[in-house]
């Protein structure tokens, strides 16, 4: 982890992710889930999968909406959460170093 001075110093977040099952949602929560790991998984100390209904899928950082269909009227595209989350952290937190 060179690239990270202190990772215990940086605020950590929980994220959740909030699904409908019905709609089968359970693959946009996963890449959902997998951009933010890849990049910020030092900044993140929680991750939870909520399975719900009625044509949701939401994210939510530290219990405040980030992105949500229900809103926007459609599913995220990709890398546009982590883009959302990239803005809530601030830009000077860098992505998670890959050697």
């Amino acid at each position: 982890m060179s690239g990270l001075s202190n990772p215990l110093q940086i605020e950590k977040h929980r994220v959740a992710i909030e699904y409908c099952v019905p709609c089968d949602y359970s693959e946009q929560a996963l890449r959902v889930a997998k951009e933010l790991m890849q990049s910020y998984q030092h900044v993140i100390s929680e991750l939870a999968f909520e399975m719900s209904s009625g044509g949701v899928l939401e994210v939510k950082v530290d219990n405040e909406l980030l992105f949500s269909t229900k809103t926007l009227k459609r599913n995220p595209r990709p890398g546009e959460v982590l883009e959302l989350f990239r803005e809530l952290v601030g830009t000077e937190i860098p992505v998670y170093p890959r050697d």
